[in-house]
């Protein structure tokens, strides 16, 4: 839950704002049509009125989006302020994009233009009071340490002891500290039962998601070792390397704290990825269910005594064990088995060494059966991550997933788990069996840090093309 506190969050400000700028409109085309009484001159229409908001909903959510609204640091923070002028601009902004879209589209959205202006005032009304209820069972769930980030703090500063004072005196902020590398004199003597001596030690008593570093002694090394262990990094700058952070900026109370991020999908770009992962899978499964259920009667009349689903254990984000589904295309003799153990079992151990120079690739491999070498050649095969797409195992778009085997001789592996494997990615476009594994495993590190929505946008499509075209497909 710990790791998933962030998404909750988000996930429930973007259904809350949704709803609230829904019954906002709602409301104010009733106040004019049953409770103002002035007579209009339109036909009152209210459902029609009501659908077609509930349409343009996304365009209004991405509005409150740009304008950082589901930024934790502007969502949680003790002022107002930021968040009221926000949502006043987002309430403002989203009218007056409805009024330019009624304009291109002569749909009438607004038939009378007190609609639109009350319209306003209820949008920040009803988003603020949302917000205020969402903030209040958000703290209330924090206060009993349920989906709070476990916070270590290391560093030789005075900002170690005011982290320190700030998020064991404010449980609502989301953070529950569970230790302190850092002498004495920076620790407060009420949290001295916290006190580690080394990192190492620290990790190795206690469960953390989150790192503050308040100084700057060992920073590769403590950075190395967040990345090892899918931590959130913060590094808390000192007054002159202010003017020169990066990563995003944040405020931990009143302290600046800069959270390096491992790659840009994270926050409300990962709920988007969620959201788009779970209709598309639903869409392709209905669409692809023909499809799936005659090659699942193909290779069950083939074999009848084994599944014609094969699922094998693969890891995805944080090193979580998945179990990933494909049409079997291998001989059962073999499933489960590495392809050293398949080869030395076959009596044909001159093939591993062949096998493992290609990229873990072999041209008429002998454990695939001649269904699934047509399975693999069109990629068939791969139509069952559907469902571990919509489960949420995978995304649609991600780094190909590693075995667990594959670990011990990659020492970037933590760069790739950083985010969900997918069914399709960077990697896979770019030759897919045509390139090294080294190359590819330098790609997938490239879309982890390089993320961004276009990137995902032109690997689906040239997804598509290399399917069409059976490129490296092999």
């Amino acid at each position: 839950m710990q790791r998933k506190s962030d998404f909750v969050l988000r996930l429930a400000l973007i259904v809350g704002d949704g709803l609230a700028l829904v019954l906002s409109f709602a409301m104010a085309y009733f106040i004019r049509v049953h409770v103002d009484p002035r007579p209009y001159e339109f036909e009152s229409q209210l459902y029609e009125f009501t659908m077609t908001i509930v349409w343009l909903v996304p365009i209004l959510l991405v509005i409150l989006a740009a304008l950082g609204l589901y930024k934790k640091s502007v969502f949680l923070n003790k002022s107002r302020l930021p968040e009221i002028w926000r949502v006043m601009l987002a309430a403002i902004l989203s009218v007056g994009a409805l009024i330019v879209y009624d304009y291109f589209t002569g749909e009438n959205i607004f038939p009378v233009r007190v609609v639109a202006i009350t319209s306003v005032a209820l949008s920040f009304v009803f988003l603020m009071i949302e917000r205020v209820m969402v903030r209040f069972f958000a703290r209330q769930i924090f206060k009993k340490n349920y989906g709070t980030k476990r916070v270590v703090i290391v560093g030789e500063h005075k900002n170690t002891e005011y982290l320190a004072d700030y998020i064991t005196s404010q449980p609502e902020s989301g953070y529950r500290l569970v230790g302190i590398v850092a002498d004495k004199k920076y620790i407060p003597n009420d949290l001295m039962k916290l006190k580690y001596a080394t990192l190492e030690d620290a990790m190795k008593h206690k469960r953390a998601d989150v790192i503050f570093q308040t100084d700057e002694s060992g920073t590769e090394q403590v950075f190395r070792k967040a990345i090892e262990k899918h931590m959130m990094y913060y590094f808390v700058p000192s007054e002159t390397a202010l003017s020169s952070h990066f990563g995003e900026m944040e405020l931990v109370g009143n302290t600046p704290a800069v959270l390096v991020r491992l790659t840009p999908l994270t926050g409300g770009a990962a709920v988007v990825k969620r959201l788009f992962d779970i209709v598309f899978s639903l869409v392709a499964i209905v669409i692809a269910a023909i499809p799936m259920g005659i090659v699942w009667l193909i290779l069950k009349l083939s074999d009848i005594h084994h599944s014609p689903i094969y699922s094998d254990e693969r890891l995805t984000k944080h090193n979580k064990k998945y179990k990933c589904y494909k049409f079997r295309t291998m001989n059962p003799e073999y499933s489960g088995m590495t392809a050293e153990e398949a080869f030395l079992k076959m009596g044909k151990p001159e093939l591993i060494k062949k096998y493992r120079a290609d990229g873990d690739y072999m041209k008429n491999d002998p454990r695939i059966t001649k269904v699934g070498r047509f399975l693999r050649k069109t990629s068939i095969d791969e139509l069952p991550q559907l469902f571990n797409i919509l489960k949420g195992d995978i995304s649609l778009i991600g780094p190909r997933s590693l075995l667990p085997g594959e670990l011990e001789n990659y020492g970037d592996r933590s760069l790739i788990l950083a985010v969900k494997t997918g069914l399709t990615g960077f990697a896979q476009v770019s030759g897919r069996r045509d390139i090294s594994f080294e190359e590819r495993r330098a790609l997938d590190i490239y879309y982890v840090m390089n993320w961004s929505l276009m990137l995902d946008v032109q690997i689906f499509f040239k997804t598509i093309v290399a399917v069409l075209k059976r490129d490296g497909a092999k």
